[in-house]
């Protein structure tokens, strides 16, 4: 790790190293984005999460690289259990459970929940478990099938993170979208990035069967 950010490092020619050094060329955070960090779950937050269908996971792994996950349901999958807990359903997927191996090892996390068209976003951090009470398994469970498992998130801190991003991005303008016929599929780029055997159409066609057949 030491050696290939000193790699990383030599290829440029002024690195930042201090917070110091950001200050002097951008000056302090403004008042109210210092002061909009709250450390409960509040009837704002509440009402964003009941919302939101997506939300993005970032875990630290076991050697210190950080790792985001992204995670979506109909919206307010993410159940608000009080002021300070939320509960996150787990559902059917790779199996690499990356993020809980994460947690696993240590159980600081970070959440970004997003809406469609809403250009701000909600950042709650904290530390997680995870759980297998059948009680909220069977809270959280869709057309009858329950998750196997849920991240339950005990909350620290809670801001909401202004839109200029989403603007800059245009991500909920169709018109401002890029040109993506150049983009591969997700097969496509599966078969180059695991080597696999399979034609690309015989890949598709098996991921396509489990977005019919295995979303729950």
């Amino acid at each position: 790790m030491d050696g290939s950010m000193d790699s990383l490092r030599a290829r440029f020619a002024e690195v930042v190293t201090s917070e110091a050094e950001i200050r002097a060329a951008t000056g302090e955070a403004h008042q109210r984005a210092v002061d909009k960090v709250v450390d409960v779950i509040d009837d704002h937050s509440r009402r964003f999460i009941a919302a939101s269908p997506f939300v993005f996971i970032a875990t630290t792994c076991p050697d210190a690289t950080a790792d985001v996950s992204p995670k979506g349901d109909p919206a307010g999958f993410v159940k608000v259990l009080d002021e300070r807990t939320l509960a996150i359903p787990d559902r059917l997927g790779n199996r690499r459970y990356d993020t809980f191996r994460n947690i696993l090892a240590n159980p600081g996390i970070g959440l970004i929940f997003v809406i469609p068209g809403i250009t701000y976003t909600l950042r709650v951090g904290g530390t997680a478990i995870i759980v297998r009470d059948d009680a909220l398994r069977a809270d959280c469970a869709v057309n009858g099938k329950l998750p196997e498992h849920l991240l339950v998130v005990a909350v620290s801190r809670v801001l909401s993170h202004c839109p200029k991003c989403m603007i800059r991005s245009g991500l909920w303008k169709p018109e401002a979208w890029p040109d993506t016929s150049g983009v591969p599929s997700f097969a496509e780029t599966l078969v180059a990035h695991a080597a696999i055997a399979e034609s690309i159409e015989a890949v598709a066609a098996s991921l396509a069967a489990g977005e019919r057949e295995q979303l729950y």
